[in-house]
């Protein structure tokens, strides 16, 4: 499996290895969002509920193995957004938490939270009363439907996202097939799309204070991500007032793009420009592309219900494999479908390392209590030549820096940290 296996503390800063972030956030969209910080250098603090810690913590199957083989109380989900921040407890329902909270916000340059609208405002967290403590602070907030509009109030999850903006209406069989009925995508991937918006307007904000000295307020909402992802879906909608069903795998402006049945399986073809059809005919020994049918792109969508068969014919006379190896050859985008062990082990994915493990106690065992040390999650895709993704710290275990942090942060000392404990404040 491919695996980056180096803890690269020694690596050259990264590019945002300046920015202090004041992690509030849970479960996916925010997390993802700081993890992008993360691994761009960021001194990312993740503040989690004594005790209890992100939800993530405990969504399983899958969980992490003990020694023996055994599942750990600890779910995988967790590590997929946390990695390269250190977690502290704090319980924000008390008056000393609180106060936790504001004095490091008045140490960080972003904070980032998905609480409901006026989830914080009760604590007096809300960005209107930290700018006035730090008034360079940026306060980015996640929310499912914004804090305007009358659906504010509502809590938003990726699911409902995905039914209500119009993602599910396009995405599965057509009526008429097998199995048709709208479908999610099998990531949330309105969250992680939420989490890279987010990321993009902490650092425009970022560069906006370069240039005023003041931060300010973002607001990002899950609902207008999930528009905003239709993409060329939406463009079509609005222009042309076409609304668009379910399509399977194929595309709505471009044919053959889709899978394909083999000898032994299936692949996929994504056949985008006419050159590429041209060299497919060649390939297959088919004068479709002289066909006045199937010419140009246009002519293929259009007469799509003719094509398709005629290729699928075809297709099926060949294995996967020998279809893929002959096509590459002649410039044809093609591949296998792969399912997700498969595609850690595709050569490509060993030469970018797209693998990395790991220790949450560089050099020494897990504490008691802790029976997990190594961790893998997916390498960062944010290739920069100069500044590469350090990787500093694992998915850490819940409360894992507490007294790091308020001893290097606060200045607290051994007594204060326990009195804390005490009240129930960490």
């Amino acid at each position: 499996m491919a695996t980056h296996d180096k803890q690269t503390r020694d690596n050259p800063p990264g590019p945002l290895s300046d920015l202090r972030v004041l992690d509030l956030s849970r479960v996916l969209a925010g997390p993802w969002c700081t993890q992008n910080l993360a691994d761009m250098g960021a001194d990312v603090i993740k503040i989690e509920q004594p005790g209890k810690g992100d939800d993530t913590r405990h969504w399983g199957p899958p969980f992490f193995k003990d020694a023996d083989g055994n599942d750990t109380p600890d779910a995988c989900y967790f590590a997929c957004a946390n990695r390269n921040k250190r977690s502290v407890t704090v319980n924000l329902a008390s008056a000393e938490g609180q106060d936790i909270i504001r004095k490091l916000a008045q140490q960080s340059d972003v904070v980032v939270e998905n609480f409901k609208t006026g989830g914080l405002k009760r604590y007096g967290l809300d960005y209107r009363r930290l700018s006035p403590l730090n008034p360079r602070l940026i306060y980015c907030s996640i929310t499912g439907f914004g804090h305007t509009g009358p659906y504010a109030p509502r809590a938003g999850y990726d699911l409902l996202m995905q039914a209500m903006t119009g993602l599910m209406s396009v995405t599965g069989n057509a009526d008429g097939e097998p199995g048709a009925r709208p479908l999610r995508v099998g990531v949330a991937l309105t969250d992680v799309t939420t989490g890279m918006y987010a990321t993009t307007a902490i650092l425009c904000a970022l560069e906006a204070r370069h240039k005023t000295g003041r931060g300010q307020h973002i607001d990002v909402a899950l609902f207008d991500v999930g528009l905003a992802m239709l993409a060329n879906q939406a463009s079509g909608y609005l222009n042309a007032g076409y609304v668009p069903g379910r399509q399977g795998n194929a595309h709505p402006s471009v044919a053959p793009y889709q899978d394909f049945p083999t000898k032994d399986g299936n692949m996929l073809l994504a056949i985008a420009n006419d050159g590429q059809f041209t060299r497919f005919c060649a390939v297959v020994g088919k004068p479709w592309d002289q066909d006045p049918r199937f010419v140009t792109n246009t002519d293929r969508v259009l007469n799509r219900p003719a094509l398709i068969p005629m290729m699928e014919a075809i297709t099926r006379t060949r294995t996967t494999a020998d279809w893929i190896a002959t096509l590459e050859q002649h410039a044809v985008p093609c591949g296998p479908i792969n399912n997700i062990d498969q595609a850690f082990h595709e050569p490509q994915a060993f030469a970018r390392g797209s693998r990395i493990e790991q220790e949450r106690y560089p050099g020494r065992q897990p504490p008691p209590g802790d029976v997990i040390n190594r961790v893998a999650t997916v390498a960062s895709p944010l290739r920069l030549s100069a500044n590469p993704a350090a990787l500093r710290y694992a998915p850490p275990a819940l409360g894992q820096h507490t007294d790091d942090v308020l001893r290097e942060k606060l200045g607290l000392g051994t007594a204060d940290i326990a009195r804390l404990r005490a009240q129930g404040a960490l």
